[in-house]
């Protein structure tokens, strides 16, 4: 069976009408859905957008028919209640295509509203408290009920959402650790998980799997999905090149989840080198080299792939990624 891959429409590196095209496009060349997160900045000042992704995630639906996913920070620039409702109503327009992705998010986005930025351990129970709280509101809503909650750090009173689709959509929320994906596992419909190591994206698979079964759910009622970075070019040498130009913080030897400015993140990736990208992505022009990638994560038993290729070649990736990549890969 042919594998679920989406295509990552990056807000950070283009103009909201480009990412649309590009979507467009990657849904007629058999991408099964695109993938989009809700940032506030880019992470370099070069990138140069950072556009509202609940609006443009509104546009990609019109001019695709798979799924669209928004990857959002509850509690900070928008409260859950409002994160509920920007869901429920993309879920309205386009019944069974959309998928809300939770984060607990980076400083770099969420600093803006001036409030205390909490330590990880923090931020992962505030993550958490969240998602409750949006499953509430789902739940009660699509019952005509209000909801109500009083939590370690958000309240909902007499709350509803009075636009709401058939059914909710499923919720995920990004997995950092063994902890997340295993409450997750427990609580919510799926995980999604950055790219790494095997042995890494094992122990989350894992941990996820052990909270599915301590709930007893189903296996086909729940979805685990890798956020895959990769740098293809017609050249190695352009591929690397690009990754260093745009995206070179997916080398950088620490966190950045705590770094404020996207002029502080382009001073620490100026440190960055080539053997620190290849040592964390693949780096190729060979689309071999990619799908071996893909399909390593996909044969340790994870049901799809968001695939962002870092540079700016979007149209060329997407073209040749539908004729070389996409047939190929299987689970």
């Amino acid at each position: 069976m042919q594998a679920e891959s989406h295509y990552v429409a990056a807000v950070e590196q283009f103009e909201p009408v480009d990412l649309i095209s590009f979507a467009a496009d990657a849904d007629r060349r058999g991408f099964a859905g695109t993938v989009i997160a809700d940032r506030f900045q880019p992470w370099l000042p070069l990138q140069g957008n950072a556009s509202f992704a609940w609006v443009v995630a509104g546009a990609i639906g019109q001019q695709t028919t798979g799924s669209v996913a928004v990857s959002a920070v509850p509690g900070y620039r928008m409260h859950p209640a409002s994160v509920a409702q920007a869901s429920a109503t993309l879920a309205a327009l386009y019944p069974d295509r959309h998928r809300l992705m939770l984060s607990a998010g980076d400083a770099i986005d969420e600093h803006v509203v001036g409030e205390y930025w909490p330590e990880a351990p923090d931020r992962a129970a505030k993550l958490f408290d969240a998602a409750e709280a949006i499953r509430k509101l789902f739940v009660a809503s699509l019952k005509g009920n209000d909801a109500r909650q009083a939590g370690s750090h958000f309240r909902l009173e007499s709350s509803r959402l009075w636009t709401m689709p058939d059914k909710a959509p499923p919720l995920h929320v990004w997995a950092g650790g063994p902890v997340t994906a295993r409450r997750a596992g427990r609580t919510l419909d799926g995980i999604v998980v950055q790219g790494g190591s095997r042995e890494r994206l094992t122990a989350l698979l894992n941990a996820f799997r052990e909270g599915q079964q301590e709930s007893r759910r189903a296996a086909g009622l729940v979805h685990t999905i890798v956020h895959v970075q990769l740098s293809w070019a017609s050249t190695d040498e352009e591929a690397m090149a690009q990754v260093l130009r745009d995206w070179p913080m997916v080398g950088l030897r620490f966190p950045r989840g705590d770094i404020r400015s996207p002029f502080d993140v382009a001073q620490l990736a100026r440190a960055v080198t080539a053997d620190d990208i290849r040592a964390r992505i693949p780096v190729s022009s060979d689309p071999d080299v990619h799908r071996a990638h893909l399909q390593s994560i996909l044969d340790l038993g994870f049901d799809a792939v968001h695939v962002h290729n870092v540079g700016r070649n979007q149209r060329e990736w997407i073209e040749m990624a539908s004729r070389e990549i996409l047939p190929k890969l299987v689970r």
